[in-house]
C-alpha cells in the first residue's frame, strides 16, 4: 500500500503501524463491524478529566459520534446532537463526542467555513459557545481511538447496545439541511434498541468532511508552500476607484485594510490578515489592502507586502491625501492607522476597527455570514 512519506520518528512509526491495521488494501479506512465490541479509550475531555469506556457502563445504550469544529457538515449537526441528548438521556442513552482530527493536518483552505480549528483548546471553545450537553473528548494527537473505531468522515455515529456490541454505524440522518431530512437513522436505531427490537438499518453511508489523519500533514504543508509562491503586486489607484471598491458590487465580503509602511501595528497585523485571507478566500471573501503612503514610497511598500506574502489586491494612492482617502473610504474613520472595515455585498459596512483587528471576533463574523 502506498503511503505519504513521513519522517519516521518513533511516534510516527507507532501511528503508521496502527494505521496498517485499519486501512484496507486500497487505502480506505476500515470501520468497526456490526457486532464488534466497543474499543476502550482513555481520552482527555473538555471538562478537565480523562474519560474511559467504563465511565459509561451504567448507560443502556452508548452513542459515540466523531465530529469536528472546522467541518461545515459537522457544524450543521451540533444542535441536532444537543436535542438528541435531551430527548434520550432519561431513557438511559449516553452520548459522547470525540474529536479525531490532527489540527496540523487541517489545511488553511479547509477552515473556510469555521472560525476554529480542531485543537484541544479550540474544541473547548466550541463546546462552551454552542452549549454542548455531552462530553467532548480529544483524540487529535495519537488518534489511536479513532483508528480503532474507523470513522471516515465527520460526523460519524457508532451506537452500542447494553453489552457494548455495535448495533448501528453511519450517519445521524440523511440530509445536512434539517428541513430536508426524511430518514432519522440514528434515532431509528436508538428507538429500536430501547424497544428490544432489531435495528431496521444497521449501517449507512456517511457524508461530511474526511478525517484529518496525521499523515495528511504533508498535504497541509504543501499547500502553504504553494501559497507562499503566489505573486505579490501593488497597483496605483485613485479616489474614484476607492469609492467604487467600497460600494462592493461583488458577491464577496471585502475586508479592506488601510496601512502605512511606517506604522508598526500595521506591519504586525498584516500576517494575521494574510492568514484570514488564506482561510476564507475560497468562500466569497477577499482581503484588499490600501497603502496610505505617498507614491514615492511604492517600492518600499511593495517590499513589505512581498516579505509578508500579501498575495491579495493591494493598492497605493496616486497622491498622498489622508483626508480625501478617509472621505472616499468611510466617513466614520476618525483617522489613524491601521484601519479596517468589513464590507458586505452592496456596500454595507458590517464592522469597523481602528487599530489592530481582533482576529477571533472577525473570524466569527466572517464564518457566520449568510450566503458563504
Amino acid at each position: 500500500m502506498k503511503r505519504t512519506q513521513w519522517n519516521l520518528t518513533s511516534a510516527a512509526l507507532t501511528l503508521l503501524c496502527m494505521a496498517d491495521l485499519v486501512f484496507g488494501a486500497e487505502g480506505l479506512i476500515k470501520t468497526l463491524e456490526i457486532g464488534a465490541p466497543a474499543p476502550d479509550f482513555n481520552l482527555p475531555g473538555i471538562d478537565g478529566r480523562n474519560h474511559s469506556l467504563n465511565d459509561y457502563a451504567g448507560a443502556k445504550l452508548l452513542l459515540i459520534v466523531f465530529t469536528a469544529n472546522h467541518c461545515k457538515t459537522a457544524q450543521a449537526y451540533e444542535n441536532r446532537l444537543i436535542q438528541l441528548v435531551k430527548d434520550y438521556r432519561d431513557n438511559g442513552v449516553a452520548v459522547v463526542a470525540i474529536a479525531p482530527n490532527d489540527p496540523q493536518a487541517v489545511s488553511l483552505s479547509e477552515l473556510v467555513y469555521s472560525d476554529l480549528n480542531d485543537s484541544f483548546e479550540e474544541i473547548k471553545i466550541r463546546a462552551q459557545e454552542r452549549g454542548f450537553n455531552f462530553p467532548y473528548l480529544y483524540d487529535g494527537d495519537a488518534q489511536k481511538v479513532s483508528l480503532a473505531y474507523g470513522p471516515v468522515s465527520t460526523p460519524h455515529v457508532f451506537i452500542f447496545d447494553e453489552s457494548r456490541k455495535l448495533r448501528y454505524v453511519g450517519r445521524i440522518d440523511n440530509a445536512e439541511k434539517i428541513s430536508s431530512v426524511t430518514q432519522r437513522d440514528a434515532r431509528n436505531a436508538l428507538d429500536a434498541l430501547l424497544a428490544g427490537k432489531p435495528v431496521p438499518v444497521e449501517r449507512t453511508k456517511t457524508f461530511g468532511c474526511s478525517i484529518k489523519w496525521s499523515e495528511k500533514r504533508a498535504a497541509a504543508k504543501k499547500e502553504l508552500e504553494a501559497i507562499a509562491k503566489e505573486q505579490v503586486t501593488l497597483e496605483t489607484t485613485n479616489l474614484t476607484a476607492i469609492k467604487r471598491l467600497v460600494r462592493n458590487d461583488t458577491p464577496k465580503l471585502l475586508l479592506i485594510n488601510v496601512w502605512a509602511s511606517w506604522c508598526a501595528p500595521c506591519l504586525r497585523e498584516l500576517p494575521e490578515l494574510v492568514t484570514l485571507n488564506r482561510m476564507y478566500r475560497n468562500g466569497n471573501f477577499e482581503l484588499v489592502t490600501i497603502c496610505a503612503d505617498g507614491p514615492e514610497r511604492k517600492d518600499r511598500a511593495l517590499a513589505i507586502l512581498q516579505e509578508r506574502q500579501v498575495a491579495t489586491r493591494n493598492y497605493i494612492l496616486e497622491k498622498e491625501d489622508y483626508d480625501a482617502l478617509s472621505a472616499a473610504l468611510d466617513a466614520e474613520w476618525p483617522g489613524g492607522f491601521p484601519y479596517t472595515i468589513l464590507v458586505a455585498p452592496g456596500g454595507k459596512i458590517l464592522q469597523r476597527q481602528m487599530g489592530e483587528v481582533d482576529t477571533m471576533k472577525l473570524k466569527k463574523v466572517i464564518a457566520l455570514y449568510p450566503g458563504r
